[in-house]
């Protein structure tokens, strides 16, 4: 291999346009990156070296970054104290100006910064200082740059809280503490959790633009769905049950386009995630301005969804027309096919006959017009044919008279020939991928309010929606009025741009 001649770099050009100012930051940089350059350039390549060469580069550029984060946020307010207001208004309150203070330690994308910041406080008296600073820069629970706390809180969604630590170090020069890491995370989550809904909303309406645009013969559809599972809890109950809902998006077809998904730490009578559920759906109308949609609730028959479907759900009325909403109630078709299984099993024992009786029903149920009835005629004769002991009765009993209370909700051959969902795999496999996946890890224990941390986390990734929540949050946060930092007035809160 032919090596061109070394010459010595000059990596000035790299950072025109930057200004005069940093260059006490940035020339030692510049003058390691140099030395960097040079010494690879000098010998051949090799697959080593060029690995030890890029992740000193990154190591220098990482410490470049940082230097020029920490100059620049230090230059944001005045020097001279007579430049900033001497007293600003702030959500109702007056502050008085202070010197500045000392140092706060904080955390960006490269790294650790120290930051100067001039500090009010309340002119009636009160312990809480405001750093108009901090306020304008959007800093997050007194730790971290937005950027640096939405790396951190994304990967504590899907990570444990050493993997995130050892991510933050590795990749950001960042060493948390456990607390840390806990405090900016709390902080990020509660910030999310208020654009959830509207986010989520947004993106089921482009799913059903898209699903209006579809080719087939049935309307779109919202499907929604809700289950329990089971979490591990700290103090006197080891597990309790939490709570996940899906919204869907089904086109002409029947596919399914996209899935909301909302989760819920153990509640009793998850009254939260009925309230967020409902909340979603009844939002969705005021936003879609296209045909008529069809709404189809899926889900077992536990006691929770049944009674969220018959008294929330079955009187929800359009916001825009004041019509109550027409619902297909659909029970899941695997969980009625358990309860033909305990059928046969009070009918055969464990016997070939009743396996083969069993696959028979399943299939009548799902393709049979009527299917349902079938199922239970054909039972009720065998009934009467067999002598059963007390137990199998008892057990008949309690499947026969499941199926024939809910069997309205059975009509899976209708529902197959309109095109509406059968299953509640969605909803189950959130059930996994909301908690089980990141929250039933061996050996983990949590409180109620540090799970739902994650959880809230979670949902938005698994959603889709977490830049379009993150720049929703941050444009959320109270701002001061535009000039406050250099004194050309005082500072009224108001929403940042």
């Amino acid at each position: 291999m032919s090596l061109s001649t070394p010459t010595r770099p000059d990596l000035t050009s790299l950072f025109h346009g930057l200004p005069d100012a940093l260059a006490p930051q940035r020339t030692p940089h510049l003058s390691q990156l140099t030395q960097l350059v040079e010494a690879f350039r000098r010998p051949p390549p090799t697959p080593a070296r060029t690995h030890q060469f890029e992740n000193d580069v990154a190591v220098r550029l990482r410490e470049l970054g940082r230097s020029v984060v920490e100059w620049t946020v230090n230059h944001l307010e005045a020097d001279e104290a007579r430049a900033v207001p001497t007293q600003i208004l702030w959500q109702g309150q007056a502050y008085q100006r202070r010197p500045k203070s000392h140092n706060r330690s904080l955390a960006c994308l490269f790294g650790p910064i120290q930051l100067q910041r001039y500090r009010y406080e309340p002119i009636d008296g009160g312990d809480q200082a405001l750093f108009p600073l901090e306020i304008a820069l959007g800093i997050e629970a007194e730790r971290a740059t937005p950027a640096l706390a939405e790396r951190a809180a994304q990967a504590a969604a899907s990570q444990t809280q050493g993997q995130v630590r050892e991510l933050l170090a590795r990749q950001h020069g960042v060493t948390w503490s456990v607390k840390v890491l806990r405090k900016v995370t709390a902080a990020v989550s509660r910030g999310l959790a208020e654009q959830r809904q509207a986010v989520q909303a947004g993106r089921l309406v482009k799913a059903l633009q898209q699903a209006e645009a579809s080719v087939g013969s049935h309307r779109p559809t919202v499907c929604v769905g809700r289950d329990g599972v089971m979490v591990p809890l700290r103090g006197r109950h080891d597990y309790a049950e939490a709570s996940a809902a899906t919204v869907s998006v089904r086109d002409r077809q029947g596919r399914r386009l996209y899935t909301a998904y909302l989760g819920r730490m153990p509640e009793k009578e998850q009254k939260t995630l009925s309230t967020q559920l409902t909340g979603l759906l009844l939002l969705l109308p005021t936003l879609w301005t296209g045909t008529a949609l069809r709404w189809q609730y899926l889900s077992d028959g536990g006691q929770q969804p049944s009674a969220y479907f018959r008294l929330v759900l079955r009187q929800l009325r359009d916001p825009r027309t004041g019509r109550r909403w027409c619902w297909e109630r659909v029970l899941d078709f695997y969980h009625a096919s358990t309860y033909i299984t305990k059928l046969a099993e009070a009918l055969f024992g464990g016997t070939r006959a009743g396996l083969a009786w069993a696959a028979k029903m399943r299939h009548w149920l799902r393709h049979k017009p009527g299917g349902i009835q079938r199922v239970l005629y054909s039972a009720a004769a065998l009934r009467a044919r067999y002598e059963l002991t007390a137990a199998e009765e008892k057990a008949y009993d309690r499947a026969w008279g499941y199926l024939q209370k809910r069997k309205r909700h059975m009509d899976y051959a209708g529902y197959k020939r309109r095109g509406l969902a059968l299953g509640t795999g969605v909803t189950e496999a959130a059930c996994k991928t909301v908690f089980t996946q990141r929250l039933k890890q061996s050996g983990m224990r949590w409180h109620k309010e540090g799970g739902q941390v994650i959880v809230d986390l979670r949902v938005l990734v698994l959603s889709g929606v977490w830049d379009e929540a993150y720049q929703a949050y941050l444009g959320s946060k109270p701002q001061l009025e535009t000039g406050t930092l250099a004194g050309r007035s005082t500072g009224t809160a108001k929403k940042a741009a």
